[in-house]
C-alpha cells in the first residue's frame, strides 16, 4: 500500500485543512471518474448495476441562485425504498465558530469533503420530509412544508436578507443511481454515485467515509488502489450539487 502522506497542497491550505479534519464529525473522500470511463470503472470496482438505489434529488434556490453564492443549501430527496428526507447545509463552516446548541443537536453533522485538489467542511441539518415530497411539489408548495422547525430556524439565521422560503423555486429533480458495495481489495466500504442530468451529462462519484483520524492513510490507501484499477480521475470536473443548480437555475433553451 502506498505510504500516508498528506496531499500536495500549499501549506496554508494543508494547515486549513488539518485544523479542519480535526474539528469535523467525520470525512468523506472523494472521486470523480472521467466521464469516458465510467462504465469500465463500475465493471472494475465489481459493483453490479441491478443493486443500484434509486433517488431524485431536488433543490431550492433563486434563479439566480443567491442562496448558494451565501453559502446555503436546501434539498429535498425521494429515495426508493425509503421515507423521503430534507437537508439544510451550510458550506462552508469552520467548526469551531459553529453554535455550541447546533453541534449538539444529533441531526446536524460537520463533515470534510476533501479531494486530491481541494476540500470544502460543511454543516448539514438534516432531517425526515414532514410531507411526501411528490404532494408538495406537485400542489406548488414551498419547501416550507417540507422542512423540520430546526431547519427553518437554521435557514432564517442563514439565508440572504429577503428571502424566504416562499421565494425559493424548485431546481430539479436530478435522477441518480446510487451504489454501495465493499470492491475487491478495499478494507471498507465504497460509495458510487451516478448524476444524470437533462442535457446527457454524466458524473460519477466514487466515495468513501472514515474517521478524522485516519483521513490521510485512508486517502493514500483509497488512491493508491483507484490508480491499480486504471480508474482515470477527472479533477476538473463540476461538483454534483453546483452542475444541478446552474443547469437548472438557467433558463430554457
Amino acid at each position: 500500500m502506498p505510504t500516508a502522506t498528506p496531499p500536495t497542497r500549499p501549506d496554508d491550505q494543508l494547515a486549513e485543512l488539518l485544523a479542519l479534519v480535526r474539528d469535523a464529525d467525520s470525512v468523506e473522500l472523494k472521486a470523480t471518474v472521467s466521464e469516458h470511463a465510467q462504465r469500465s470503472a463500475i465493471t472494475a470496482l465489481g459493483l453490479d448495476p441491478l443493486e443500484a438505489q434509486i433517488r431524485l434529488v431536488h433543490f431550492f434556490d433563486t434563479r439566480d441562485l443567491l442562496l448558494e453564492q451565501a453559502g446555503v443549501v436546501v434539498r429535498a430527496r425521494r429515495v426508493q425504498g425509503r421515507e423521503d428526507d430534507t437537508v439544510v447545509k451550510l458550506r462552508p463552516v469552520v467548526p469551531g465558530d459553529l453554535p455550541a446548541r447546533l453541534r449538539r443537536l444529533p441531526e446536524f453533522v460537520v463533515e470534510v469533503d476533501a479531494t486530491r485538489t481541494g476540500h470544502v467542511c460543511s454543516g448539514s441539518l438534516k432531517g425526515l420530509a414532514r410531507r411526501p415530497i411528490v404532494d408538495v411539489l406537485a400542489a406548488g408548495g414551498s419547501p416550507r412544508k417540507l422542512l423540520t422547525k430546526e431547519q427553518r430556524a437554521l435557514y432564517e439565521l442563514h439565508a440572504p436578507e429577503g428571502i424566504a422560503l416562499d421565494d425559493l423555486v424548485t431546481l430539479g429533480p436530478v435522477f441518480v443511481l446510487k451504489l454501495k458495495g465493499r470492491p475487491a481489495g478495499f478494507d471498507r466500504k465504497m460509495v458510487a454515485e451516478l448524476w444524470l442530468y437533462p442535457d446527457g451529462v454524466r458524473i460519477l462519484e466514487l466515495s468513501t467515509k472514515c474517521e478524522p483520524a485516519e483521513a490521510f492513510q485512508v486517502a493514500a490507501e483509497v488512491r493508491g488502489r483507484l490508480a491499480e484499477l486504471e480508474i482515470p480521475l477527472d479533477d476538473d470536473a463540476q461538483t454534483k450539487t453546483r452542475k444541478a443548480l446552474s443547469f437548472f437555475a438557467a433558463p430554457p433553451a
